[in-house]
């Protein structure tokens, strides 16, 4: 068990990475654009750069927040329950978690394909919209790997 702990942790910080890396391009890309209006001379397709850098940030930071936990959890009123109560709140919600980003991760891909058939790109730079979907739909299918870790832990007794 604790390799695939470990495995999707791992998988989970590379994913974090290229969505950090992805940011640092947002930001600098930004700042560049606005810097370079000053002068009269924009970058082409700034817009749709920040909008796959956004997905990308989005997306590919998901998973490893939620390993994390970084997320907003108010937990006042589970905490009063009993620790077998909690422990089924726990896995039922991590079920409908499941659930949710499996059908969110396959409905992107199906989006996914439906923009590579159609050949649909970004106006300005004539980037295909099919690969953020793709990768999108990736990270929601290895957030559902971050759930079943967590149910894991949960049913081990290591969940903190």
């Amino acid at each position: 068990m604790d390799g695939f702990l470990n495995v999707v942790k791992r998988t989970c910080a590379v994913l974090n990475g290229i969505a950090g890396i992805s940011l640092t391009f947002l930001m600098l890309l930004t700042i560049a654009d606005v810097a370079l209006r000053f002068f009269k001379m924009p970058i082409p397709g700034t817009y749709e750069m920040v909008a796959y850098s956004g997905a990308v940030v989005i997306g590919f930071s998901l998973p490893f927040t939620s390993w994390l936990r970084g997320h907003i959890f108010v937990d006042f009123l589970v905490l009063r329950f009993s620790k077998k109560t909690q422990k089924v709140f726990h896995l039922t919600t991590r079920g409908v978690v499941i659930a949710l980003f499996l059908l969110i991760g396959w409905n992107l891909m199906k989006y996914g394909v439906d923009l590579f058939r159609s050949g649909e790109v970004t106006p300005t730079l004539r980037l295909p919209f099919y690969p953020i979907a793709y990768a999108v739909g990736m990270c929601c299918f290895m957030e559902c790997l971050v759930m079943v870790g967590d149910m894991c832990k949960i049913l081990g007794g290591k969940y903190e």
